[in-house]
């Protein structure tokens, strides 16, 4: 009886466990906590269910998942960029997802063609230029940034960051590496000063005239003018008018994958299907000023009056594909 006692014993404490587990969601996240917790508190306000999160840069997280394996907490693994996202996929860290809720919530350039990883906001990388010093028709492509009538009327953004080397890496699946090279060594025969350490910076010297033209993610313009109304930036939208599938503004996605050692799947998907949702779309993008990923979903009025765009639909997948490649052409280049 004893022994029969103690089976049962053991049985309840199993599914006890399982339970209180299946009620928690962890979350290995690279995004900031001021930016994550709202969406998760709403998560949990709406489920019952708890999540669980840790904060860190991408690199230590994805180096703490593969030092965990098996025994890793991590049910979601969240990052922006998808040269972050491609390159935990390459890893083995995550783990495909069949979700129709998914499939259907986020286009198929913006998520890994294995389903194991999903864009859940968009930010685009596009041209901001001073009002006193550019007319926009003046303005026209990232490719055309490289021709002399820019000559010592660029800043950059240093190439040390992989926003700038997923923009080259997708650049080089469109043109080639020898074009794509010719391109980034224009820009560097452009550069009005040595390139900024971040996007705001770049912008802050646009507006200073110390160059007339810059290439940023768009929520960084947003924050910028949230704090600096009155400063001579504007953005444009270059790529318009080209007849490809490439021809658009280069976009690049924050998003979530299940890691591949999850002990709640069940969860995980749930979380990343309510994050697609109209709901936590609006939550998720407009912390940030930026888009949703759920085309179905109209961006923040902020966002929304800088005015439309037709994007780059080539899989943001490639950005990370050719990374590596991205990264040793722009030394190549010159560009720091």
């Amino acid at each position: 009886m004893k022994t029969l006692n103690s089976i049962l014993l053991a049985v309840a404490l199993l599914v006890s466990g399982y339970a209180v587990q299946a009620d928690e969601v962890v979350v290995y996240s690279a995004r900031n906590e001021q930016l994550i917790k709202p969406l998760f508190d709403a998560y949990t306000k709406e489920t019952g269910v708890k999540v669980k999160f840790i904060t860190d840069k991408e690199g230590p997280l994805m180096a703490r998942l593969k030092a965990e394996g098996r025994n890793t907490p991590a049910d979601v693994f969240m990052t922006v960029d998808a040269g972050n996202l491609w390159q935990a996929a390459q890893e083995d860290l995550l783990k495909p997802v069949n979700s129709k809720i998914l499939a259907s919530s986020i286009p198929a350039h913006l998520r890994d063609p294995g389903n194991e990883w999903f864009g859940l906001s968009v930010r685009a990388r596009t041209v901001v230029y001073n009002r006193n010093k550019v007319r926009p028709g003046e303005l026209t492509t990232y490719e055309d940034l490289a021709s002399p009538k820019w000559k010592d009327r660029l800043c950059l953004r240093t190439s040390k960051k992989v926003y700038n080397q997923s923009l080259v890496g997708m650049m080089m699946y469109e043109h080639g590496e020898d074009k794509t090279e010719q391109i980034v060594r224009g820009w560097v025969a452009n550069l009005a000063t040595d390139p900024f350490p971040d996007d705001t910076k770049a912008m802050e010297a646009v507006a200073a005239g110390l160059c007339d033209v810059t290439i940023v993610n768009t929520y960084y313009f947003g924050r910028l003018m949230e704090k600096k109304p009155n400063l001579p930036l504007a953005i444009f939208w270059p790529n318009q008018n080209l007849k490809n599938k490439a021809a658009g503004v280069h976009v690049n996605v924050s998003g979530a994958g299940v890691t591949r050692h999850t002990k709640n799947e069940a969860g995980a998907i749930k979380l990343l299907e309510w994050l697609s949702s109209e709901k936590a779309q609006n939550l998720y993008a407009d912390v940030n000023m930026e888009y949703p990923a759920n085309p179905k979903i109209k961006p923040d009025a902020a966002v929304a009056a800088w005015g439309t765009f037709k994007s780059n639909l080539i899989n943001v997948a490639q950005a990370g594909a050719l990374q590596a490649k991205a990264v040793m052409l722009m030394d190549r280049a010159g560009y720091k």
